[in-house]
């Protein structure tokens, strides 16, 4: 089954080093669990991660994200059983 997570970020307020660093997050928490991660531009102050193209955070619904919550999001829907460690807490 593909797990495609997608961050959309927004190119004109320059938040493309905060979308690939949380990328790096979770390929490197997902790593046998994702198929593809991809990063797409946008405008108008978008910030949205997508798991499976349902959105599981959104910049202007809940403020920025710590990692640990959408490593949490991401789990609960591509690997629920799985363990985040300290990020669990």
């Amino acid at each position: 089954m593909i797990q495609r997570v997608e961050i959309e970020y927004c190119t004109r307020c320059r938040w493309l080093p905060r979308a690939a660093w949380l990328a790096q997050e979770l390929l490197t928490t997902f790593e046998a669990e994702l198929t593809e991660l991809a990063l797409r531009p946008g405008t108008g102050g978008v910030f949205v991660v997508r798991v499976n193209d349902e959105v599981v955070w959104d910049r202007r619904e809940q403020g920025f994200p710590e990692p640990t919550a959408v490593k949490r999001a991401v789990r609960d829907r591509v690997a629920p059983g799985k363990s985040l460690g300290h990020s669990d807490g």
